[in-house]
């Protein structure tokens, strides 16, 4: 009669154990396993990521990650539905990497927004490819789920509206406006970065976001201060 070792004779087996792709390939030897490699989740979604910083989002495809992570594309397909969930999982991956870069980014001044700006024109020149699909990409064609800038930016730990009161503890009566006028500038600036067209050092960067808060500080002290147009003629 035939053993279990003939059976199972050059059989390849691929089942799922506590959330890990597991696939293996028994030789000729009978009940000896020769070669068992694991394919998990994390390397998945470890290599997607990596192919992101280095490639670029657009290269993301099953087969890509397939070859990068040593596999063949079944088992992607085994811990993802398809390829959005999985590209849904690197875009989160990407937005939560730029919060722990601003955490650990060191504060250098005290003008609200500066260190915000100085970390964000940085992470665009060091993160290119992570930078273009959390604040350039459309995403157009639905690839995958897409937060607000503002969402972004200020996370769970409320980046943005902590440098929104230190503005409004500083008498800006419009802190939210400021807030968008530094914006444009600051995410001009980090654009700029992606082509080569800025050259700025990290100390005339700071001077110049230092110079534009307080330009656009007193802008907007200003008009809230000066009389309106309706005042002016009641007071004649």
């Amino acid at each position: 009669s035939r053993g279990l070792g003939d059976v199972y004779k050059r059989q390849k087996i691929t089942s799922v154990i506590e959330g890990h792709i597991v696939c293996c390939k028994y030789s000729g030897m009978r009940g000896i396993m020769a070669r068992k490699e694991m394919i998990t989740i994390d390397k998945i979604l470890d290599t997607a990521f990596a192919m992101t910083r280095e490639e670029g989002f657009a290269n993301v495809t099953a087969r890509r990650v397939a070859a990068k992570a040593g596999c063949s594309t079944q088992p992607i397909f085994r811990v993802y539905k398809n390829m959005e969930e999985l590209w849904d999982a690197v875009y989160e991956r990407a937005a939560a990497y730029f919060l722990d870069y601003y955490s650990l980014y060191p504060r250098t001044g005290k003008t609200p927004f500066a260190n915000l700006g100085m970390a964000y024109i940085a992470f665009a020149r060091e993160e290119r490819h992570l930078f273009e699909l959390l604040f350039v990409s459309d995403n157009q064609d639905g690839k995958h789920k897409k937060k607000s800038m503002y969402e972004i930016l200020n996370g769970d730990a409320g980046n943005v509206v902590y440098e929104i009161n230190l503005a409004r503890v500083a008498g800006c009566p419009d802190p939210g406006d400021l807030f968008m006028k530094m914006w444009i500038f600051i995410h001009g600036a980090a654009c700029m970065s992606l082509t080569g067209d800025y050259d700025l050092t990290d100390l005339q960067t700071m001077q110049l976001l230092e110079h534009s808060y307080y330009a656009f500080y007193n802008e907007t002290c200003l008009l809230y201060t000066s009389p309106s147009p309706r005042d002016k003629r009641q007071s004649r």
